[in-house]
Formats: structure tokens, C-alpha cells, sequence
């Protein structure tokens, strides 16, 4: 066989013994392919663990027959402008996602690839906002639970259990658990921090389009330098959280 030949069988499921004759041919281009085979091997292995381990808490509660169970998680509660944004998300006990973690150690174009892989296998998924305005009059934290209330009730698929990053939802009478740190403790809430993530950057670039002297395509609604000069030079839009300090304080200079 050529050595292209052989990096294409590689490449499929190979069988011990082509793996053996691999490993005794003196190419090279072959002892090349065959260490870097064995490195994905061992890299795949380590993923498929670190997945396994992100299961655990789904684990437990698919025994208890619990079988739709939905993570939750947000987006843009730091911000001083824009909404925050949650999102929900049912996986199956059998998905592929390679990489999937916490949205924020995970670069931008990996975020969106995941993005797009979780809603074509997630057996059901939705995202719930709350504006503004409804900040400014609820508080964030408040804001945050209407966002990710609205998320569960969009579901098409009815949820058994909810795990939750970090907070409990009183208003939503199902069966669930807050978990500290859950976007990188389970694969659900992680699947949702990344649906949460991407769904409010995607928003942001639009409302950049809206009002693009503040940056938001960039900066997503954060207070940067950029733009809390934007913010002193052009004032406050009707999408900034007005009960936010940099805010109020340009508001109270006017």
C-alpha cells in the first residue's frame, strides 16, 4: 500500500492487525501516520471521558427516570446594555459534541460550531430574554430568572427535571437542582450557557446595526473603555440598562 493509501485506512476504523503491520513497516511516512493515529486515539479517549464525567448529575437522575432533563444557563447579566438572555436545553443520553464545556473556555468560532451541532441533536431547546427595561425594573438577578423561566416554557419538549447554573427557579413548579459552576459541571447546562451565548452575541451584532456608535458588535453591551466613551460622548440609548452605575451616572449628568 502507498502511504496515502495507509492514511486513509487510518483514517476509518482500522483493525489490530493492519494497526500491527503499520507499526512494523520501516517507511518513515508510515511510523509518521501511526504516531500521530495513536495521539488522536489517546485524545479521543480523554474527550470521551471528560464528557462522561460532565454526565454525571443526567446520570443520576435518568436511574431515577427522570428522562427529559434541562439545563439552563445565561447570558449578559455583566452588561450595561442589551438583554439578558437564557437558554434551555434537553440532550439525549447519546449525543456527539466534541469540546462541549463552559461557553466562556471555549474560543468564538468553536462557540458557534457547537452552537449549530447542540440544536441539530439536542431533543428539544429555547431561549428566553428579558429586556432592558425589565432589568431596570426587576433588578439583574430577578431579570435573570424571568429570562430563563421564559426559556423553560418555550420548550416544545416538557422537561422532567431542570439543573440550573447556580440559581433555583421557585415560579416553575418542576423538580430541579441548582448547581455552583454548572456550566462546567454538566453537559446540559454547558450545551445551554452556549445556546445563552451565542443567541445574545448574535442579537448584539444586530442591535450594533441599530445603534452602531457604541460598538456593541464588539463589545456586546460590556462596559469597555470604547464604550463608556461612546456612552459620555453619544448618551444613553433606549437599549442601556438605566439602574446600571455607568448609566445612572451619565443620566445624572444630563
Amino acid at each position: 500500500m502507498s502511504i496515502r493509501e495507509v492514511s486513509e485506512v487510518l483514517n476509518t476504523e482500522p483493525s489490530e492487525e493492519f494497526l500491527k503491520a503499520c507499526a512494523q513497516d520501516s517507511r518513515q511516512g508510515v511510523q509518521n501516520l501511526i504516531v500521530r493515529y495513536y495521539k488522536e486515539w489517546e485524545a479521543r479517549l480523554v474527550e470521551e471521558e471528560r464528557i462522561e464525567a460532565l454526565l454525571r448529575e443526567e446520570k443520576q437522575l435518568w436511574i431515577k427516570g427522570y428522562l427529559h432533563i434541562a439545563g439552563i444557563d445565561e447570558a449578559g447579566r455583566g452588561p450595561l446594555a442589551g438583554p439578558v438572555v437564557a437558554a434551555t436545553c434537553i440532550l439525549p443520553a447519546k449525543f456527539n459534541l466534541p469540546g462541549l464545556n463552559d461557553s466562556k473556555k471555549l474560543t468564538e468560532s468553536k462557540r458557534e460550531k457547537l452552537f449549530q451541532q447542540i440544536k441539530e441533536q439536542a431533543i428539544g431547546y429555547a431561549v428566553g430574554s428579558a429586556e432592558p427595561a425589565e432589568i431596570d425594573g426587576l433588578n439583574i438577578l430577578q431579570a435573570t430568572k424571568l429570562a430563563m423561566k421564559r426559556a423553560v416554557e418555550g420548550l416544545k419538549v416538557r422537561p422532567h427535571f431542570l439543573l440550573i447554573d447556580a440559581l433555583e427557579l421557585s415560579s416553575l413548579k418542576i423538580p430541579q437542582k441548582g448547581i455552583i459552576d454548572g456550566d462546567a459541571l454538566s453537559a446540559s447546562i454547558a450545551a445551554a450557557s452556549i445556546l445563552a451565548k451565542v443567541s445574545r452575541d448574535h442579537l448584539m451584532g444586530e442591535l450594533d446595526k441599530l445603534y452602531p456608535e457604541y460598538g456593541f458588535a464588539k463589545n456586546k453591551g460590556y462596559g469597555t473603555r470604547e464604550h463608556l466613551m461612546a456612552l459620555r460622548r453619544y448618551g444613553v440609548s433606549p437599549i442601556h440598562r438605566r439602574s446600571f452605575a455607568p448609566v445612572q451616572q451619565q443620566l445624572d449628568i444630563v
